[in-house]
């Protein structure tokens, strides 16, 4: 007597939304639609990291709702939900899409070369100090490749490697998200940007210890080089007089700096273009000094592992500064 409520409850879990087409075919759009949206939970988001229009994406996603006679995702004016159904088609589709970008990337990558569009995430602590060296290289040595750059930060590039809407991302290692491979590309120092004049300009004794009740400003939540300078007053012990200055790029906290509203840590590929733009000069730590790994991320299911082996010695072999990882 069990066996109509299981089926009940079965169908209970499955809402129909109309009877499926059997000949229905989803598209990769319609697939990366659901998708987005499972993941995010935002319909703006999701049509922000997709490079589509909101209507766009609600209209892929109710063409593979309609085409399949199941509701994938629960829709309100506060919140987006994923249904019971959803839930269990939420990995295959994944599956769909690794599998369709790997054909693609396996067919533009015949030669051994890489070739086509590429989408790179960055940090911005990364961006600016390697981009100029990285792109003409690129140009030179892998002519047929169309890099498509994003920088954001880390937590939104690991989302989007997570939802296939990015293809590699270069951030500080290590990455801490399971189905991801962790290439690293090369180490850099911490170094101190201080006022001109300031006592500890031209130091290159200073310790961590130091960083104690100095005015440290830091960039905004979210930045990768605000937890990693936290994290080293943290193991020292250090507590630094924090402001209420906020900024949310590097540029803008060295300015502070110039400024006389305190001091900061910049990774070394920072400094000799943020130093430039005023009255500035920098601290260094003695050995062994505070710093960074920064890699090359990509996911584990990827097709291109190769390729993006070749890719990365490119990054290493044109970083401003740092020591090979």
């Amino acid at each position: 007597m069990q066996e109509p409520v299981q089926k009940a409850e079965a169908m209970e879990s499955i809402r129909l939304i109309g009877m499926a087409d059997q000949s229905y075919q989803p598209t990769l759009s319609q697939l990366r639609a659901f998708v987005a949206v499972a993941e995010y939970r935002h319909f703006g988001t999701a049509a922000a990291r997709l490079s589509v229009s909101q209507p766009t994406l609600s209209q892929s996603l109710a063409a593979l709702e309609n085409g399949l006679g199941v509701q994938l995702i629960e829709r309100s004016t506060r919140r987006v939900l994923v249904t019971a159904a959803g839930e269990r088609l939420l990995g295959q589709a994944k599956v769909i899409l690794e599998a369709a970008d790997g054909f693609v990337a396996t067919a533009a990558g015949v030669g051994d070369r890489l070739a086509g569009p590429l989408r790179i995430g960055l940090i911005p602590t990364v961006a600016p100090y390697v981009l100029p060296a990285l792109l003409p290289a690129l140009r030179e040595e892998m002519p047929a490749l169309e890099p498509q750059v994003i920088e954001d930060q880390t937590a939104r590039l690991l989302e989007a490697l997570r939802v296939g809407s990015l293809d590699v991302a270069v951030l500080a290692l290590p990455s801490g998200v399971s189905g991801l491979v962790d290439i690293p590309l090369y180490t850099e120092d911490f170094v101190m940007v201080v006022p001109k004049g300031h006592p500890l300009a031209g130091r290159t004794d200073i310790s961590p210890p130091m960083l104690d009740e100095l005015p440290l400003l830091l960039l905004d939540e979210g930045h990768c080089l605000r937890d990693q300078t936290l994290d080293l007053c943290r193991s020292v012990d250090a507590h630094p007089v924090a402001g209420d200055t906020r900024a949310t790029s590097l540029s803008t906290v060295v300015q502070c700096v110039a400024g006389g509203l305190g001091v900061t840590l910049v990774p070394e590929s920072a400094v000799q273009v943020e130093t430039g733009r005023g009255p500035l000069a920098t601290a260094r730590f003695a050995a062994p000094a505070p710093g960074r790994t920064i890699g090359l991320v990509f996911r584990s299911s990827s097709a291109r592992a190769d390729d993006y082996g070749q890719l990365a010695r490119l990054f290493t072999k044109t970083a401003p500064v740092g020591t090979p990882a």
